[in-house]
Formats: structure tokens, C-alpha cells, sequence
């Protein structure tokens, strides 16, 4: 893992604007990877390392929610947690336009709109976590309190529990 100073993501910005401390890693990427892949490079656990999900609800609007990398999200648990008869993932094709954020690199500290956001609660047993810093080739290591605070998230239930399909 490398520490850089030069790269500032809104996501960065935000989070110096809030007091809250975080450190910031880079690695390598000429394409899209998943969160095992990232954790692999940046050797960490996959329990430490969190990727960001954006859904559609019922109600058209959006929701986000921030899972291990090693789970899958619970599509009935995700709507019932914030009150919608069900949620889909958003097509890839329309991330960037939703979030601000590209494929890999989304985020949700600092994206276009505040919307409302779930922290699988297995995050609160972690001193910290690893999220996307808000560009690919970029993750960023926080309490899960204060990814909280900063993306405006609440805890719950939202993965699948059992058997887990690779």
C-alpha cells in the first residue's frame, strides 16, 4: 500500500471539511476491478474492505447501500430497511449520471445528491474500514462511525446471510 498526497477527491475534500480523519491508499488499475480484486492488491481482509451499491426503489428514487465485499445485498432486507416494496440495482450505464461517481470509483461520501444510505451493520464491529476515496485506483480508510456521519448513513441488516455464491 502507498500513501499519496497529491490526490484530492470530493470525497477527501468533504471529510477534511468535516474533521474527520481518514487515510488514503492507491493502487494500480487499468481496469475495472471488483472489491476482492482491491483487496487482494492492497492486501487487507475482505471483511474490512466495503463496496458502494446504488439501487432504484419502486418509488424511483434512489438508495445506496455500502456491503463487504465479500457479500451480496439482500434485496428485500435493502427495501425494508428504507421503506420501499423493493429495490433493483441501477444499471451500470447509469451510475455517473446518478452519482457523480464512475463504475469502481462510486462512493457514498460526496455524490451529486444526498440520498438515503444503509451501512451493513456488520461494519460497526470494525475499528475501520476500507471504502472507494471516489475514483478508481483509490480507497480510503475510516471509522465506520464516521463513514457514517459523512455520507449521512444509518446501520442496518442488508446482506444475505448463509451461502455465498461466487
Amino acid at each position: 500500500m502507498s500513501k499519496q498526497k497529491e490526490v484530492k477527491t470530493n470525497a477527501m475534500r468533504i471529510l477534511e471539511s468535516m474533521k474527520i480523519p481518514f487515510a488514503h491508499y492507491t493502487y494500480e488499475c487499468e481496469a475495472f476491478v471488483d472489491g476482492l480484486q482491491i483487496a487482494d492488491k492492497l492486501s487487507l481482509p475482505y471483511e474490512k474492505v466495503y463496496k458502494t451499491l446504488v439501487t432504484v426503489g419502486n418509488s424511483r428514487n434512489y438508495f445506496v447501500f455500502v456491503i463487504p465485499v465479500d457479500s451480496e445485498l439482500d434485496l428485500k432486507a435493502a427495501a425494508r430497511s428504507v421503506g420501499e416494496k423493493n429495490v433493483e440495482m441501477l444499471p451500470v450505464k447509469d451510475i455517473n449520471r446518478v452519482t457523480g461517481y464512475i463504475r469502481g470509483g462510486c462512493t457514498a461520501i460526496g455524490m451529486k445528491k444526498q440520498y438515503v444510505t444503509r451501512i451493513d451493520s456488520v461494519a460497526e464491529k470494525q475499528e475501520k474500514i476500507f471504502v472507494s476515496g471516489g475514483k478508481v485506483g483509490l480507497q480510503l480508510e475510516l471509522t465506520p462511525k464516521d463513514l457514517a456521519r459523512a455520507s449521512g448513513a444509518e446501520f442496518d441488516d442488508i446482506v444475505r446471510h448463509g451461502g455465498m455464491c461466487s
